[in-house]
């Protein structure tokens, strides 16, 4: 995920413009059931297809970069959108999400707030 989403999605939480969204909430418990369940394959089908490029570095496969990073996931229990954007908070983690018609894919994972800064992602970013 960019700076510039990032900061957007800050600011609209911060001036009230964001609305909850199961589907976005559904598809970031999806993610975290995978991860949890060591489903690789299904997590890396679930990210974008940009993020997914970023995990395919150095002759790895998105399966076994994602399997290293070790993200904490967990049940989400606040989601955010802002049209096609999301941002779910999970118990361990923050996923950022865009929307691709009636799909929501995984663009940022792995998310860390950093004051007065954009969050800091292990995935996207």
């Amino acid at each position: 995920m960019n700076r510039v989403a990032v900061m957007l999605l800050v600011a609209m939480a911060a001036a009230g413009c964001a609305r909850p969204d199961a589907g976005a909430a559904r598809a970031a418990a999806e993610f975290s059931a995978a991860l949890a369940g060591a489903r690789w394959g299904q997590a890396c089908a679930l990210l974008t297809e940009r993020a997914r490029e970023g995990l395919e570095t150095g002759g790895k496969a998105c399966e076994e970069t994602i399997r290293e990073l070790r993200l904490p996931g967990g049940p989400p229990h606040e989601t955010l959108t802002y049209g096609d954007e999301a941002r779910v908070r999970l118990a361990g983690d923050t996923v950022f999400l865009h929307r691709f018609g009636d799909r929501w894919r995984v663009h940022g994972a792995g998310c860390r707030p950093r004051p007065g800064l954009p969050y800091q992602c292990e995935i996207g970013g």
